[in-house]
């Protein structure tokens, strides 16, 4: 039986398929040291090893993991076509790969998913109840899903111990040699009576809470309230114990003991995340190698950490995330700023040559830091990747968050450019998430235009305002749209880039196929068309990525039908197609 596991993160919850990535990495044996092309050639040789008939999902797992070498052929694809066809590649690899051999797959922390792994999932679920694979998933409470009704679902509340339970539980953590949470329940050791009322006291205080329980024990222990030593021994009586009355409480407290370094590396490990290298700490902490192995050492000895198993690097783990939060929001602001900056420079150190893995993790930790220049700049980075991805909730998610840093830039230039940049982005998620005729996009193309036309930027006027001719056309406010145009041929003409020629003669023709004036479509369709053969012998860039010929083609060939060609109007449309 062979098993994959992810987990998602809680700064995760913005970052489309980071659990399903790490999943595939997984899968794929993608270690942090392979290049692209060593990847390209894992995900190759995994997929047709496992069946050729699979060939057809690489460009969807290539994009996902932005393994795409030249240009995107899936660039230009509607997005939630894409968003379907990608996930039912993971799906089929994973239903294929159950055929082979019985199948677990495992997500952890679903309350921190995001919406495109969540719909992964789903679909996952619609399709396993025939096949061998096992797909188990844990979340709080607070999380909720649609697969109840699911004949094959089954769902196991964990609920608080009951006082038998709890009371063994107890036992084998008050057991004199046995460590916390890695003992097995055994017998009570001929325990005295100030233990049995102990482990009485703590069942009532923490309600059979497991971790609550282990906690209560850990801070009992750190403060000598319980010593052991041999045996175990109560140091107090019963009135005399302070036990905190939450579990936050219990988890501050204990970290409040600890010595004043080991809590500052608890807190810096905090901010790192609740998984980190021993190489990004290094880099944060600047401490010796021996120092700050002993100091790992004794924040696992105490159970705030553990040491997981890695390929290369050593790695460790936060014991729980209630203990990462506690430890988060005990570090004062300024420092929490200062040591987010310094885990985003650890990154770009140790991943230089591999940024684009991390965009979403620099994204996170500069958001948070004072550098507002390069959270601009992750934040725009990361959103384009997300763009890519066909994940344009995650992108605009990370617009938003970079226009709010934008007014903190201290140079009104500086500002409108980083604006400008985000909106041109924001613009391209917005137009494939709520489509080119909404409100937003009207809104984003007329601040845009209202930028450009402040900082006498040609190419972002250029831009704008075929969004705006694009946005007037699609709500059917033509007489307006043919405004633009005129002005975007002017712009055009002036600047003498066949490129430009090229988008202005196809938006030109569109909105004069719309008015039904199709001679005068025909006319800036072929024009179009020209510039279009001049890009192409060229090979010079087109606007927006878009192969004109193929556009115009296809809209001229209505238009001739229209004027009562349909020989004609078939033969360019058969054009159009080889093109494509």
């Amino acid at each position: 039986m062979h098993g994959a596991e992810a987990f998602s993160i809680s700064h995760g919850k913005a970052s489309a398929y980071l659990p399903v990535i790490d999943l595939l990495h997984k899968y794929f044996e993608i270690s942090a040291d392979d290049d692209a092309r060593s990847r390209r050639a894992k995900v190759i040789g995994n997929v047709l090893t496992l069946d050729r008939a699979l060939e057809d999902t690489l460009p969807y797992l290539f994009g996902l993991l932005g393994l795409v070498e030249g240009q995107d052929p899936l660039a230009q694809m509607d997005e939630q076509i894409r968003r379907r066809r990608t996930h039912d590649a993971i799906k089929r690899l994973l239903l294929r790969e159950s055929l082979n051999q019985s199948l677990i797959v495992i997500f952890e922390d679903l309350h921190w998913i995001d919406e495109e792994t969540q719909a992964l999932l789903s679909s996952l679920a619609d399709s396993i109840g025939t096949s061998r694979l096992l797909l188990l998933v844990n979340y709080r409470p607070e999380y909720s899903h649609q697969w109840g009704s699911k004949t094959y679902y089954t769902q196991l509340r964990l609920d608080p111990l009951g006082r038998e339970s709890a009371d063994e539980m107890l036992t084998a953590l008050l057991a004199p040699s046995a460590p916390l949470s890695r003992s097995v329940a055994g017998e009570g050791q001929g325990e005295g009576a100030d233990l049995s009322s102990l482990k009485r006291l703590i069942i009532e205080r923490t309600e059979g809470n497991p971790f609550f329980m282990e906690e209560t024990v850990q801070v009992l222990l750190d403060e000598g309230a319980l010593v052991r030593n041999g045996t175990v021994k109560l140091t107090k009586s019963l009135s005399e114990l302070k036990i905190p009355p939450t579990v936050q409480a219990i988890l501050a407290s204990r970290i409040d003991r600890l010595l004043p370094a080991a809590k500052e590396l608890l807190q810096t490990l905090a901010v790192i995340g609740i998984e980190f290298p021993l190489s990004l700490v290094r880099e944060v902490t600047r401490k010796s190698d021996d120092e700050l192995s002993r100091m790992l050492d004794d924040l696992q000895l105490g159970e705030f950490i553990y040491e997981q198993p890695a390929v290369g690097d050593t790695e460790y783990i936060f014991k729980h995330a209630q203990t990462l939060e506690v430890a988060y929001n005990s570090v004062l602001s300024e420092r929490r700023k200062l040591l987010h900056e310094r885990t985003g420079v650890g990154i770009e150190k140790l991943y230089a040559d591999r940024l684009d893995d991390h965009l979403a993790e620099l994204a996170h930790h500069y958001g948070r830091s004072a550098n507002t220049r390069k959270a601009i700049d992750y934040l725009d980075r990361a959103a384009e990747r997300a763009n890519r991805r066909g994940a344009s909730a995650e992108a605009i998610a990370y617009l938003k968050a970079g226009l709010e840093l934008v007014r903190n830039l201290p140079d009104p230039q500086e500002r409108a450019s980083a604006e400008t940049r985000l909106r041109l982005t924001l613009r391209r998620a917005a137009v494939a998430s709520r489509g080119p005729a909404s409100a937003e996009v009207g809104d984003l193309n007329d601040r845009l235009v209202e930028l450009a036309r402040a900082s006498g930027d040609q190419s972002v006027l250029f831009s704008a305002l075929s969004g705006v001719s694009t946005y007037r056309r699609w709500r059917a406010e033509l007489t307006r749209a043919r405004e633009v145009d005129e002005q975007l041929m002017q712009l055009a003409r002036t600047s003498g880039d066949p490129a430009r020629l090229a988008l202005a003669g196809f938006l030109t023709g569109a909105t004069f196929q719309q008015l039904g004036e199709f001679a005068r479509a025909r006319s800036a369709y072929d024009e179009a068309l020209e510039f279009e053969r001049e890009l192409d012998s060229a090979n010079l860039p087109r606007w927006f990525g878009l192969d004109y010929e193929v556009v115009c083609r296809s809209s001229l060939a209505l238009t001739l039908w229209y004027l009562g060609y349909p020989d004609r109007a078939l033969a360019i449309s058969e054009q159009a197609l080889t093109r494509a």
